[in-house]
């Protein structure tokens, strides 16, 4: 495999999963809906200081491959994963779950929701805080990164509880093909004889969740032939975080991905949430920079093509104590989609609604550095019909299916 192959394998492992360009800091006490969350602008915006790309291909390669083995090295050498560094910079489950239950409760109600599905989960650090508070919930996430999704296994969802293992189904596959995916199976835990039979679609066989099943070792290659089919509880919820529909970079993808989503949701009612962000800064070159207690957490977005409305990001970690730097620990090629092309998408694929959630976020020329907390604590995203554009702006987009 040349060094062009290898290179556009890694970024399709890679750009599958999401990252915050700005996080909260949510307050975590509770899953309260009036909580007040708060959001820190991770800036040091238009660098002059940074050095240009360097021309040559092959030595960027090789460069970004010297990075690649220095990640995967790093908790050998007694340093933090860079899935618990991404976990600590940029999401904020518990705040995502309040807004969560907050939509599905205005658009659909009458129960409350138990089953989510969590796309381009990565560690699906959401779907084992979704299990904490309800022994009754349910949880599924899909990923395409293995490496992420056994993490999972190992730090998440041994911190759930006893029963946790049982009410969680990770599959490895693509959002495009759900029904290829593999299930990741627990060693010795059996998960599917837990999953209940008595909410799942019956109506027809095409709304029957069949994905190919994994059944031995999360780590064993050799077990990934072996496959069968599985059936799940009908969702109430299925969520996309960190931008990660960003990912997708045609419009045929995206409706295409929506209809699967469509597919899983109750018949009973359910709900789509989605994130993204934009802004006059979202079409430019940025660097944004973030301080936590032991790390720095960097956001390295590439020019800006206003053609395609792509960009390169790149997600850094530099480790105070360690004296070390986890330069491109996550790369991402992103399509920066625009609010309306998500509705008509979602109207096509056969969403009932669509509700916008937005907030302005500080702008990134007025907060050149940040800390841990303390920016923008009392902006919350409000339901808008309209909203003028401005520096930066984080949106929730809700797709209603009833």
């Amino acid at each position: 495999m040349g060094k062009k192959e290898k290179k556009q394998k890694q970024q399709q492992k890679t750009s599958r999963r999401g990252a915050s360009y700005y996080r909260n800091e949510e307050d975590e006490e509770d899953y309260d809906f009036n909580n007040n969350y708060s959001q820190s602008l991770a800036s040091s915006s238009l660098s002059d200081q940074e050095p240009e790309q360097d021309d040559s291909n092959e030595e960027e390669e090789k460069k970004e491959e010297e990075e690649d083995a220095d990640n995967k090295t790093a908790s050998k050498k007694g340093m933090p994963s860079k899935f618990l560094l991404y976990q600590q910079s940029v999401q904020s489950p518990k705040g995502d779950i309040s807004y969560l239950q907050k939509f599905f409760l205005l658009y659909v109600g009458g129960r409350l929701p138990l089953h989510l599905q969590e796309d381009f989960c990565g560690t699906a650090l959401l779907s084992t805080e979704w299990l904490r508070n309800d022994s009754r919930r349910t949880a599924v996430g899909v990923d395409l990164d293995l490496e992420a999704l056994n993490w999972c296994i190992e730090n998440n969802i041994n911190k759930v509880g006893a029963d946790g293992y049982s009410r969680i189904s990770l599959f490895h596959g693509n959002v495009l093909q759900p029904l290829a995916a593999k299930l990741v199976n627990f060693e010795s835990q059996e998960i599917i004889n837990s999953i209940g039979s008595k909410d799942c679609k019956d109506d027809s066989e095409s709304n029957e969740v069949k994905s190919a099943v994994q059944v031995g070792s999360s780590t064993s290659m050799d077990d990934m032939h072996m496959k069968r089919n599985v059936q799940l509880v009908a969702r109430d919820i299925v969520c996309a975080f960190n931008y990660s529909c960003c990912c997708l970079h045609k419009r045929a993808d995206l409706v295409l991905y929506f209809k699967h989503v469509l597919d899983v949701l109750s018949k009973k009612g359910g709900i789509f949430v989605m994130d993204l962000y934009g802004g006059t800064s979202s079409e430019s070159k940025l660097r944004l920079q973030r301080r936590f207690p032991n790390f720095t957490y960097i956001w390295e977005q590439a020019e800006f093509d206003i053609i395609g409305r792509k960009t390169r990001i790149s997600l850094h970690f530099h480790l105070q104590k360690q004296q070390r730097k986890l330069r491109h620990a996550f790369s991402y090629s992103w399509r920066l989609w625009s609010l309306p092309e998500i509705k008509d998408c979602l109207e096509e694929a056969g969403f009932q609604s669509v509700h916008f959630w937005i907030r302005q976020m500080p702008d990134t020329e007025a907060n050149r550095r940040t800390e841990g907390s303390g920016a923008g604590r009392e902006i919350k995203y409000e339901e808008v019909m309209t909203f003028e554009q401005v520096d930066a702006w984080n949106a929730y987009i809700v797709a209603v299916a009833n």
